[in-house]
């Protein structure tokens, strides 16, 4: 099981997570968010992790430029785009690999195969389609679930890019979570977390314990 601690916001954190073994950690640059890092500590953060941990970047409505700089600043090599940026703005990514998250609920859930092939049917370098909880007005950071049952039914696990799962995951659901959807990955942030933006070692090593049990 993938697994990615989203929302890293200090060095000496990050290194506490990464003992545990993560497969990635994610660098918040959304302004909006109380998970934010500027670009100089996103930099140290990403030079101080193991190599065998990738940073992954997660941009909200930002600029080519802003993605392409802070890629080249903090050596990432997959961006996770979580905001309204369109199958067009995604394919001018050169280089990059592209996470795309893709917000659901009930209401929405026809939505995930549009968006999924708009995505497929442009020069994108999807790496993977991230599914998170659709609230209004937030994009995403929330903490709240999406339905599993529908996502696992909805997703087409045999020819789409790999899943990854995310919204309102933690130690306390992560294997109903993985048991429902069976995802190739998943993503956590409040769910790890003592505070906002500060994660809890104890909680993080629960997670990532329980989340690879299941395999």
């Amino acid at each position: 099981m993938w697994i990615k601690v989203c929302g890293l916001t200090s060095v000496e954190n990050a290194l506490q997570v990464a003992a545990f073994q993560p497969d990635a950690i994610g660098l918040n640059f959304y302004s909006r968010s109380s998970r934010r890092v500027d670009l100089s500590t996103a930099g140290e953060i990403a030079a101080a992790l193991p190599k065998t941990i990738e940073p992954i970047g997660l941009f909200v409505n930002h600029s080519t430029s802003e993605i392409l700089e802070a890629a080249n600043c903090c050596g990432l090599k997959t961006v996770q785009l979580h905001g309204d940026e369109s199958p067009e703005f995604a394919s001018s990514l050169k280089g990059l690999q592209v996470v795309r998250a893709i917000r659901v609920n009930e209401e929405t859930i026809d939505d995930l195969e549009n968006e999924v092939h708009q995505y497929l049917e442009r020069d994108v370098n999807v790496r993977a389609f991230l599914v998170d909880a659709r609230v209004s007005g937030a994009y995403g950071g929330t903490g709240h679930s999406v339905p599993w049952e529908l996502v696992a039914s909805r997703y087409n696990f045999e020819d789409w890019p790999p899943l990854i799962l995310a919204g309102g995951l933690g130690v306390d659901n992560i294997q109903s979570a993985i048991e429902a959807v069976r995802p190739w990955g998943v993503d956590v942030a409040s769910g790890v977390e003592s505070s906002s933006g500060v994660k809890s070692p104890s909680l993080v090593e629960k997670f990532v314990l329980k989340a690879r049990h299941q395999h």
